[in-house]
């Protein structure tokens, strides 16, 4: 890396981290104002407009921060995979196949195949 990307990545991360800090204390300040409206027992109808601007902000650099330093993004083609299979295979999700279910302790008939294999639920 050259020195100037190397520069440029550590503000990002200063950004970020700076955005974080402040929206963390705009948290704070926000239940702050929240235990003083209940301790002088006045009707809470919003939170004062610096605190919603704080956090706004706050939001706006921790985003842009954490955009920059995640590098590149990739795009998402999900045509290329999808162009060569059928429509009956590309729902198809071998992960999901359950063969040991509950299903069997909902019939009261059930009775486990024996180990050699000669009995199926019969008796």
């Amino acid at each position: 890396r050259t020195l100037s990307r190397k520069m440029a990545s550590g503000f990002y991360k200063l950004m970020f981290i700076i955005g974080m800090v402040s929206l963390a204390h705009s948290g704070y300040s926000a239940a702050q104002h929240r235990r003083f409206i209940r301790i002088t027992e006045q009707e809470y109808s919003s939170l004062p407009t610096d605190i919603l601007v704080q956090s706004l902000v706050s939001l706006v650099l921790t985003v842009y921060g954490i955009v920059h330093i995640s590098g590149d993004f990739k795009e998402i083609r999900a045509t290329i995979q999808l162009e060569n299979k059928t429509w009956e295979s590309a729902g198809n999700r071998p992960s999901f196949y359950m063969f040991c279910h509950r299903g069997r302790n909902l019939s009261p008939n059930y009775s486990p195949p024996s180990s050699d294999g000669a009995s199926y639920g019969h008796h």
